[in-house]
């Protein structure tokens, strides 16, 4: 048993997860069972892993999941074979072969079955492949805990009913599905990018597991024109990375970055990839944010941005794929091209959709700074403030409300 390096333990079991569960629900199928162990197996690591990591973590997850599947199926009463087969399984079962990236994706596309709904498909994937925690989940899609608990429950359920096997579906099947593949990676990347709760800004695990999913997607799917936008957009907003946060962890607005720490390597792949799939039909959600990315990552300094391009790609998006998040930004290119005033008034109506996050009063009260109404930016910052689960934000938006005090 080695000590393990502090913060590393959740980064290994969220990569470990999908591979484990990806193994058992493609051995003995039942993929409620099964992942109802993974996560059991999960809470035990993370109790037993902080006093020493065990020489092989897979192995081990791999093995105390299989005794809670021997425990489910006595429970149920399961015919005595079938029990045999889990308790007398070969430690090769334990090293399987088959490719780790070809399971993740088999599961990604077995939890979008059609036979749950677009929203069940969501949560189950990035429960299943993401690793997200229910609260997290709930609060991507805006919904409280307990009822985003009750989807992922039924989506399970809803797997099971539908005699689903741990196989990668026809390809007369795949193109449904990869909406909702795509939207989860997109999903994944974004809770890693801006983490939204917890003491880190950023979960760096989470954006690599994600841009390397993509990539596989992109390589068994060169024709699917979004898989290759999204990817862009990935790398794209994953270059800034390091010019996001102070060493103290507090964030840096994309306008005060230092650009110079930008990757440059991604960005230069990420252009690459964009200006391979544009023009070749029309733009999807993906190749369009990934376009507003490419001209941020352009311009040389915050100065030299081209808002009114940005607009213009905004407000395609909106036509395109209309949400109340693609409605906030797009108030922020507004105001950058015609003033706060007429950003601000873009945010009317948009309380009833994002009034449960910080977002909306973030914004809110930059473009109230920007127009000198410092007493209602600092009642706006402080909202967000209250609002964000996340530590680094809320020391950030305590700042702003401490430099509105000063005005």
């Amino acid at each position: 048993m080695v000590s393990p390096p502090d913060g590393r333990i959740e980064d290994l079991l969220r990569t470990l997860a999908p591979q484990v569960l990806g193994v058992l629900a493609r051995t003995h199928g039942q993929f409620d069972a099964c992942e109802d162990a993974v996560q059991e197996a999960l809470l035990e690591a993370s109790l037993q892993w902080p006093s020493g990591l065990p020489d092989n973590p897979k192995a081990w997850l791999m093995a105390v999941a299989s005794r809670r599947l021997v425990d489910f199926y006595r429970s149920e009463s399961a015919r005595r074979t079938r029990e045999e087969r889990v308790a007398a399984m070969d430690s090769d079962f334990y090293h399987s072969s088959v490719s780790e990236a070809d399971d993740t994706l088999t599961l990604m596309f077995l939890c979008c079955h059609p036979a749950l709904s677009a929203p069940s498909q969501l949560a189950l994937t990035l429960r299943a492949v993401g690793g997200l925690t229910t609260a997290e989940i709930a609060s991507a899609f805006l919904v409280p805990e307990a009822t985003m608990g009750q989807r992922i429950s039924r989506a399970k359920q809803g797997i099971q009913k539908a005699g689903a096997t741990f196989t990668m579906p026809p390809p007369s099947e795949r193109k449904a599905r990869l909406g909702v593949v795509l939207h989860v990676l997109y999903l994944i990347f974004n809770e890693g990018y801006a983490a939204s709760s917890g003491p880190s800004l950023q979960r760096e695990e989470l954006t690599t597991e994600a841009i390397r999913v993509t990539r596989l997607l992109v390589a068994v799917a060169p024709r699917e024109l979004e898989a290759t936008g999204l990817l862009a957009l990935m790398l794209l907003t994953d270059s800034r990375r390091s010019a996001r946060a102070l060493a103290d962890g507090t964030p840096v607005p994309l306008a005060e970055q230092d650009r110079r720490l930008w990757n440059r390597d991604q960005i230069e792949e990420g252009i690459a990839l964009l200006s391979s799939v544009l023009g070749r039909g029309a733009a999807g959600p993906y190749q369009l944010q990934a376009a507003i990315a490419a001209v941020h990552a352009e311009a040389a300094s915050n100065d030299q941005t081209d808002w009114p391009q940005i607009l213009a790609l905004y407000t395609v998006l909106e036509a395109v794929a209309p949400s109340p998040v693609v409605t906030l930004n797009r108030a922020v290119a507004v105001a950058m091209v015609h003033g706060p005033a007429a950003g601000l008034e873009l945010l009317v109506g948009l309380d009833g959709a994002l009034g449960r996050t910080h977002r909306l009063d973030a914004v809110r009260g930059h473009l109230l700074e920007m127009s000198g109404a410092y007493v209602e930016a600092r009642a706006a910052y402080l909202s967000a403030a209250k609002k964000t689960g996340s530590l680094p934000e809320r020391k950030y938006l305590m700042g702003k409300v401490a430099r509105m005090d000063e005005q």
